[in-house]
């Protein structure tokens, strides 16, 4: 029996915690966890665990978090339509919470004193990471050791040739982290303000030339079924981004501010999310109020803004979530989309609590709920303010 203290690492299988993994075992009990947002395959699953159980780890674990993920966080951010600075679906911020709290969980689960994770000091998932585990396990001490030693990846490369790893890490050119929600692109041209992503570093290329129509169908809010086909939500955004990366749509690049305070620049491809969104944004528009609509917009502004923060466990995101599920009430139809190399169009929508309902009148044709004397009486007095302020101050 092992007297060494409990520690479960976050494990991704790259050089900074297969660094952590080797270098924490020679003193800890390791456990590997990782956690599945969409972005594993069952081969890259186990060629993970194999890795970890050479880098000296006790016992290997992958948490499939994805139903959890839609759950708790995509779904609200399609009610919110939460595209940060107007762009950036939260694809990997919003997984970064998941993934901490099911890490942090299981580390509970088996009595571990300590977590580790390999962020470095200088980008925004120590502050997710941490925020997390200090909230939720105050008990566990969190160790960081890329962060702590300011480590190069040289440095790293070294140390774990020096004690039998010797793996290919040579650094890829471009670092793609791939998940439900979307996949972020970073690369020597990210670092800079002006220079583009190329085309092949995004990993879905074009192979569809044609048109394509989907349809979505959403009920209270949530994305129920693709092209008349009923299924669970997430398994709907998995299969959608299927159909729609082979036409290369949802590719930008994000510019944001950071946690920590710098700027940050990275590409993304998010082709399910971004149709998903505008979607259910047209079908709000002809579904809710006015002030609905108004109201939704700052809230779901400032969800985003704190889940990205790394604010999720915050009392207010559960207010917030409360008011976004209650506007869903009726957001309920279908939504056609045509889709186009490397673009989409919303086509329209059907539903039965569409507000531009006809017997009620038509923009700029006719009305049927007002006579003309009526419109005259109303813009007279809507306009009262302004007119008594010119006056008073002319």
């Amino acid at each position: 029996m092992s007297l060494k203290k409990k520690l479960v690492i976050a494990y991704s299988g790259g050089l900074d915690t297969s660094y952590c993994a080797v270098s924490l075992s020679k003193e800890y009990d390791v456990h590997a966890v990782s956690v599945n947002t969409g972005g594993f395959t069952q081969n890259e699953i186990n060629s993970i665990e194999e890795n970890a159980y050479k880098m000296g780890v006790s016992t290997y674990k992958n948490i499939n978090a994805v139903p959890s993920f839609y759950q708790k966080v995509i779904k609200y951010l399609v009610f919110g339509n939460v595209l940060k600075n107007n762009t950036y679906p939260l694809s990997v911020s919003a997984e970064r919470i998941i993934q901490a709290i099911e890490i942090v969980e299981y580390a509970k689960s088996i009595g571990a004193e300590f977590i580790a994770h390999g962020s470095t000091g200088a980008g925004n998932d120590q502050v997710r990471f941490d925020m997390i585990f200090q909230t939720l396990a105050p008990q566990i001490e969190i160790i960081t050791p890329i962060r702590d030693k300011k480590l190069s990846r040289q440095e790293e490369i070294d140390y774990l040739k020096a004690n039998g790893i010797d793996m290919s890490w040579e650094k890829a050119k471009y670092s793609v982290n791939k998940g439900l929600w979307g996949t972020s692109v970073g690369g020597q041209e990210t670092l800079t303000s002006e220079k583009p992503l190329p085309g092949e570093a995004y990993p879905s290329q074009l192979k569809n030339e044609g048109e394509e129509k989907v349809t979505l169908t959403f009920e209270k809010g949530e994305f129920v079924a693709l092209n008349g086909v009923k299924s669970e939500s997430y398994k709907n955004i998995e299969l959608l981004n299927k159909i729609a990366s082979a036409f290369a749509i949802g590719r930008d690049i994000h510019v944001g501010d950071t946690i920590v305070g710098i700027k940050g620049r990275v590409g993304f491809e998010a082709a399910a999310a971004l149709i998903t969104i505008k979607a259910h944004h047209l079908l709000e528009k002809h579904t809710l109020t006015k002030w609905q609509l108004q109201h939704k917009e700052y809230l779901a502004s400032f969800y985003g803004m704190h889940l990205h923060e790394g604010q999720y466990l915050d009392p207010v995101m559960r207010n917030i979530e409360a008011f976004l599920q209650s506007s869903q009430e009726n957001v309920s139809g279908d939504v056609t989309v045509s889709l186009r190399p490397y673009h989409f169009s919303l086509d329209g929508i059907v539903s039965k609590h569409d507000l531009m309902n006809a017997k009620f009148g038509s923009y700029g044709e006719e009305t049927k709920g007002w006579t003309p004397d009526e419109a005259k009486g109303f813009i007279k007095i809507i306009g009262n303010q302004n007119k008594i302020y010119q006056q008073v101050n002319s």
